[in-house]
């Protein structure tokens, strides 16, 4: 075995054998417990060449070492395929996603599931308004000068407002109004759409021409505010299970949980599909000591938001990655299929 393939072995088995025992390794225990077929001096050389590229690293006067971030980094790099789940979770995932009756429960039981799957913090962002198409749009008349508009996208997430119209119109206008606008906004996303009810309202007369320019107005500042720009989180509590693995304390990273925007912020820097961000690869301090995996889903074939788990650097990467990427697969299909 030529001499880079036999370290990269080496760094692969420290790296498991402290995601598993959260202890320093020696190289005696190396050789007998991995069968690296080599002499463990032959090790000490390699473990030698690791630390001085900053792959390990030697945590006090014991002969142990542990990964370094960049050890972790370097292992996440070096894999090239992952297991898929076993029968038996997917089926578990099958199970409790297929039961629920709307977004809020489907993002709500996806974070829960993927959470205790992991033993780590799950997050789901909500679909972003940005990059959804509209299933559906109806005008409900509320009273003489009061129109509800309700938009459903193709996420399935439900947005309403409320139109206060300069003078009364009959209920009937805003119905066949409400059938025209919907038969040419559906499958456009909302930017588009309210351009294309701009375009409508300027070959219709009045009041179906007003009314239809506060719908475009309407859905271009929901677009804009996006109000709903947050997670869904489950299993904070599997962090006290981890604490022993933040030098200082958990508090910093449950307070950046708590304040969604860093979380927000950190999901959209990464890349798209399977991502991994690990400690100081973080922009934010209080997460310095973690590692977060995530991953895209899609609505239709469009990303449209990530989902992942946030936990201490020494976690289980690649049962993490199968985990994060079989439940953004069921949260694509069921989203899609709705």
């Amino acid at each position: 075995m030529a001499t880079k393939d036999r370290r990269e072995r080496v760094l692969e088995a420290i790296v498991r054998d402290y995601v598993t025992n959260r202890e320093p390794i020696g190289s005696k225990t190396l050789v007998e417990r991995y069968q690296l077929g080599v002499s463990p001096a032959t090790v000490r050389n390699d473990m030698a060449a690791l630390e001085e590229e900053g792959l390990i690293a030697q945590p006090h006067t014991s002969a142990g070492r542990i990964p370094t971030d960049a050890g972790y980094r370097h292992f996440v790099d070096s894999i090239d395929k992952l297991k898929p789940l076993s029968a038996g979770e997917r089926r578990a995932i099958e199970k409790l996603l297929d039961g629920a009756v709307d977004l809020d429960d489907v993002l709500s039981r996806a974070a829960r599931l993927l959470s205790q799957i992991t033993r780590q913090v799950a997050v789901v962002q909500y679909p972003s308004l940005e990059r959804v198409t509209l299933r559906h749009l109806e005008l409900v008349p509320s009273g003489p000068n009061l129109v509800v508009l309700i938009l459903i996208t193709s996420a399935g997430r439900v947005e309403q407002r409320v139109l206060h119209l300069p003078e009364p119109v009959e209920g009937q206008v805003v119905e066949d109004l409400s059938r025209e606008l919907n038969a040419i906004v559906v499958d456009h996303q909302l930017q588009q759409a309210a351009q294309l009810i701009v375009d409508q309202a300027a070959k219709l007369q009045h009041p179906q021409a007003s009314i239809s320019s506060a719908v475009a107005e309407a859905i271009g500042s929901a677009s804009l505010a996006d109000t709903e720009e947050r997670l869904a989180l489950a299993g904070t509590a599997n962090l006290s299970r981890h604490a022993v693995d933040f030098a200082h304390s958990i508090t910093p990273v449950l307070d950046a949980l708590e304040e969604q925007v860093v979380m927000l912020r950190l999901l959209a820097a990464m890349d798209a599909g399977v991502a991994v961000s690990i400690g100081m690869e973080n922009e934010h301090r209080d997460l310095a000591e973690a590692a977060v995996v995530a991953s895209t889903y899609d609505v239709r074939g469009r990303a449209v938001a990530r989902v992942g788990v946030l936990g201490p650097t020494r976690m289980d990467y690649p049962g993490n990655m199968v985990a994060v990427r079989a439940v953004a697969k069921y949260l694509s299909d069921i989203l899609s299929d709705q």
